[in-house]
């Protein structure tokens, strides 16, 4: 059963999609959070939803900031507003729906990285952690002037720059230069579910491999043949991911 919402913020509204079993009192609520450029209804995550109501989860997806139907500008989205959305989105969840028993997180590239990053800030609050081709290398291609193929000066950002039909304002680069990634991911200590495809051609897979190093309960799933949106065998992946959060 799906529910269209608008989450308040302080900065403006989220668009929201509630999926939740139907005919159960209580159940987990795992929220779903996409990447760069993409919205809640783009895969996997349309997939993994319907695929936690089919095994009596509920999950809670939504737009980042300046994407899908939320409220502002792409070019004004950093990581942090993106963490500020997400934390909200917590918060919200937490307060408006009873039958909640547990709530954990589940984020694909960008997405994965604030689902790291909250879940290191609220620790025990989040019962598990999913991370799907987690986009760690956007701080080392801040540092290192690069996106999408399109080059910059790290030293002196440019006010905006054209990717993809979308324009990045300088805060995206400079935020990310500084982004303490691993360091609050690893205050998380609960059980964590990473996997990465070893044909990831945006974000190299050696970056799930170090966050499986600063993590105290994880486990890490390479997948051969597999691209950076989890196309090839995206049927094993959510599978993967599920079967982790059912446990």
């Amino acid at each position: 059963m799906n529910t269209n919402l608008s989450i308040p913020t302080p900065k403006g509204a989220l668009s929201a999609i509630l999926q939740k079993p139907e005919n159960v009192d209580k159940c987990p609520l795992v929220i779903l959070m996409h990447g760069f450029m993409s919205n809640k209804n783009l895969e996997p995550l349309k997939s993994i939803a319907k695929e936690l109501e089919g095994r009596g989860i509920a999950s809670l997806r939504f737009d980042f900031d300046g994407h899908g139907k939320s409220y502002g500008k792409f070019r004004d989205m950093t990581v942090l507003t993106e963490l500020e959305d997400a934390s909200q989105v917590f918060q919200y969840a937490a307060a408006a729906f009873p039958f909640v028993t547990s709530i954990s997180l589940l984020g694909h590239s960008q997405g994965g990285v604030v689902a790291g990053m909250l879940a290191g800030k609220l620790k025990d609050k989040v019962k598990a952690l999913v991370q799907l081709s987690p986009a760690a290398v956007l701080r080392d291609d801040a540092l290192n002037g690069v996106l999408m193929n399109r080059h910059y000066d790290p030293k002196n950002p440019p006010e905006k720059l054209w990717v993809f039909f979308h324009w990045v304002g300088k805060r995206y680069f400079t935020v990310a230069q500084t982004l303490p990634i691993y360091e609050t991911s690893a205050q998380y200590e609960g059980p964590v579910c990473l996997v990465h495809g070893k044909q990831d051609s945006i974000v190299p897979y050696s970056y799930s491999e170090k966050y499986h190093e600063v993590y105290k309960n994880s486990e890490l799933h390479l997948l051969e043949k597999e691209n950076h949106l989890l196309s090839k065998r995206r049927k094993e992946v959510i599978d993967i991911a599920v079967d982790f959060l059912c446990r």
